[in-house]
C-alpha cells in the first residue's frame, strides 16, 4: 500500500474513494518484506530504485525526462496501530522541456511532516509551491480527516421563477402574511412579494390553443375529405320541388353536373360524374330543358335525365313540317299565335341561312329544310329569332359534316338544294328508316326524262299535301292532275321548287347512298312498310290488293 489512503489512524481505505487502488507517483511499490499493516511488528520498505522515463519532444524538440523518485518508508507505532510516514524527503525531479521554448526546468517535491497536508519544494530550489496555495487542488482526505459535509442553507430564496407552487395556483400562498404587496414595499427581511400567475390569462391561452388545434382539425378534416373520401351526394329521388335546368349543346359529365349542383338537384359535381359513368347509358344525356327535383341522388338524377319523364325540351320530330314548328315556338315562349311565323318570314336571310340556300324563286317558305329535327331548350323569355338560328345552325353543321354541297352533283342535281329536296321526299314517302335508300332511287329514276315508266314526272302526293298542308292519302288523280302550283308533282315535271318538310339524318344518308336496284314504285300495304316495284303493272296490281283490303276492313 501506498502513502495514499493512510492517515494517523488504521482505518482502512474506503473503496469509495476516487483515488482508491492508486499505485503511486512511481507506479510501483515495494513487494520485498511487506507485512500487514495491521500487525505488531514493523515494517521495512526498502529504498525503491529510481526510475527515469524519457517522453518525446514537445513543441521545439526539448526533451522531458521523469525525474527520479525515491521514497522511505520507515514504521513508527502510534497508539498501538502502524502509521506510516516518511522518514526522510521523496524527491521527485522533473527535467520538463517548456512547451515551445525549449528551457527546462526542475521540480522537488518535498514533504517534510504530513504527507497529504503540503508538499513543499519550488521549482528552481526558491519557487513558491503553487499546490500549497489555496487555488490548488489538494488530493483528497483520508476518511479520518475528512470534515463533515455542510448543511443546507434554509435561508436561500430561489427566487419568483422557482418554487413548487401549482401552475394554476392562485396569489394566496405566494405572499408571506406580514408582506404588503398593495403598498408596493418590500416585505420583512428586504424580500420583494412574490408575483401571482393569473388563473384567467392561462385559461385564455388554453382556449387560444385549443382553437387553433380546432381549426386545424377541422380544416384537416374538409380536406381530407374532399382530397380522398367520397363525393357528397345526397340520398333519395329528391325533395319533392320541382326545377327546369337547361343543359346546353355538347355539354360533357362535368358541365352537366355543374348546371345541376347550380340548381340544386345533386349535392356535388364529382358525385354526378361517378353516377354517370357507372351507369351503362351515362353517355346517352343529351342537350335540352329537363324537368327534376332538389337534393336527388347523383343516380336518380341520371336515371331520370335518361328517361322522357324528365325531357321539357322542344323536340322536333323528323319530317315536321316548319308551319307545325312555329307554333310548337309560340306556345314554348308563351307568345301570340303566328309570332314565330312572320319572323321567320320577315327575317330569313338574318337567322344564318349558307349562301345555296338563298334566292330559290317560288318558295312556299325559305327555312323549310333548316329546322332540323333534334331536341331544343327552348324556354319561356327567349326570342323567336334566337330559337330559329339555333335550328338553322344546327341544320348547317350537319349538313356540312355530311357533305351535301361536294355531293349533289355526283348524283345528276345542280345543287345541295336540290340534293336537300331528295331527302326531304324520302323522309315524306317512306314508312321506315329502311325505306329511304330505296325512296332516293325512286326519285333518282323517275328524274330521268327519257325513263320509260314516268318520263321525267315524280307524281308524289306528299307534295300536294305540302301545298294544301294537309295530310291525306285518299286523293283522285283528277283532282290532283287539275290543280296547278309548282309544288304539285302531278301538275309540273321535276323537283318541286324546295324542300316539303325537315329530313332527319338517315333520310340525308339515303339521299347520299340510294339503292340500285331499279325501283320506280311503292305503296304501303299496312302503313308500316313499303313495298317496291319496277313496272307500273306490278305496282298496279299492290293497289288493287290495298284497295281490296280497306273494303273488308
Amino acid at each position: 500500500m501506498t502513502e495514499y489512503g493512510r492517515g494517523q489512524g488504521s482505518e482502512p481505505w474506503n473503496p469509495e474513494d476516487p483515488l482508491y487502488g492508486d499505485d503511486g507517483w512511481g507506479g510501483q511499490q515495494a513487494q520485498a518484506g511487506q507485512q500487514s499493516p495491521y500487525g505488531g511488528q514493523p515494517q521495512h520498505y526498502p529504498q525503491q530504485p529510481q526510475q527515469q522515463q524519457h517522453y518525446g519532444d514537445w513543441g521545439d524538440g526539448g526533451q522531458s525526462t521523469y525525474g527520479q523518485a525515491q521514497q522511505q518508508y520507515p514504521q513508527q507505532q502510534y497508539q498501538g496501530y502502524d502509521q506510516q510516514y516518511y522518514a526522510g524527503q521523496g524527491q521527485q525531479s522533473y527535467d520538463q522541456g517548456s512547451w515551445g521554448t525549449g528551457t527546462h526546468t526542475h521540480v522537488q517535491y518535498t514533504d517534510p511532516s504530513d504527507p497529504y497536508a503540503q508538499q513543499a519544494a519550488a521549482y528552481g530550489g526558491d519557487q513558491s509551491d503553487y499546490y500549497g496555495t489555496p487555488d490548488a487542488y489538494p488530493p483528497p482526505e483520508p476518511p479520518g480527516r475528512r470534515q463533515a459535509e455542510p448543511e443546507p442553507r434554509t435561508d436561500w430564496d430561489p427566487g419568483p421563477d422557482q418554487g413548487e407552487h401549482a401552475f394554476f395556483a392562485g396569489g394566496e400562498d405566494d405572499e408571506d402574511e406580514d408582506d404588503e404587496p398593495r403598498s408596493g414595499r418590500k416585505a420583512r427581511g428586504g424580500k420583494k412579494p412574490k408575483k401571482r400567475r393569473s388563473g384567467c390569462a392561462c385559461l385564455v391561452l388554453v382556449a387560444i390553443f385549443a382553437g387553433g388545434v380546432g381549426g386545424v382539425g377541422y380544416f384537416g378534416y374538409h380536406f381530407y375529405k374532399d382530397r380522398f373520401g367520397a363525393a357528397a351526394d345526397y340520398a333519395g329521388s329528391g325533395n319533392g320541388e320541382r326545377v327546369n335546368v337547361t343543359i346546353p349543346k355538347g355539354a360533357g359529365g362535368y358541365v352537366i353536373g355543374q348546371k345541376l349542383k347550380a340548381a340544386g338537384v345533386v349535392e356535388s359535381v364529382d358525385a354526378f360524374v361517378s353516377a354517370q359513368q357507372s351507369n351503362p347509358d351515362g353517355k346517352k344525356i343529351q342537350d335540352g330543358v329537363y324537368t327534376l327535383q332538389k337534393h336527388m341522388s347523383a343516380a336518380s338524377a341520371v336515371e331520370l335525365m335518361l328517361s322522357n319523364k324528365s325531357r321539357d325540351n322542344l323536340i322536333l320530330a323528323e319530317g315536321m313540317r316548319n308551319t307545325k314548328i312555329y307554333e310548337l315556338i309560340d306556345k314554348r315562349l308563351e307568345v301570340a299565335d303566328g309570332t314565330t311565323a312572320k319572323i321567320a318570314k320577315a327575317d330569313y336571310k338574318k337567322l344564318g341561312l349558307p349562301a345555296w340556300a338563298l334566292n330559290h324563286p317560288n318558295l312556299k317558305d325559305p327555312l323549310e329544310g333548316f329546322l332540323y329535327p333534334s331536341s331544343y331548350a327552348v324556354t319561356k323569355g327567349q326570342k323567336p329569332e334566337a330559337v330559329l338560328k339555333d335550328m338553322v345552325t344546327r341544320a348547317n353543321d350537319k349538313y356540312e359534316e355530311l357533305g351535301l354541297a361536294k355531293k349533289a352533283k355526283s348524283l345528276g342535281l345542280d345543287s345541295p338544294w336540290q340534293l336537300l329536296t331528295v331527302a326531304s321526299l324520302a323522309q315524306a314517302e317512306g314508312t321506315s328508316h329502311d325505306d329511304f335508300r330505296k325512296m332516293a332511287e325512286v326519285v333518282y329514276n323517275r328524274l330521268k326524262p327519257a325513263n320509260p315508266e314516268t318520263y321525267g314526272s315524280l307524281e308524289f302526293d306528299s307534295t300536294y299535301n305540302y301545298i294544301k298542308n294537309q295530310t291525306k292519302i285518299d286523293l283522285s288523280i283528277a283532282e290532283l292532275r287539275k290543280y296547278n302550283n309548282p309544288y304539285n308533282t302531278y301538275y309540273v315535271k321535276g323537283l318541286p321548287p324546295g324542300p316539303i318538310d325537315n329530313p332527319g339524318e338517315l333520310a340525308l344518308k339515303g339521299a347520299l347512298d340510294p339503292t340500285h336496284d331499279g325501283w320506280y314504285y311503292f305503296i304501303s300495304l299496312d302503313g308500316k312498310t313499303s313495298q317496291f316495284t319496277k313496272t307500273l303493272a306490278e305496282h298496279n296490281k299492290l293497289v288493287d290488293e290495298f284497295n281490296a283490303s280497306r273494303k273488308k276492313s
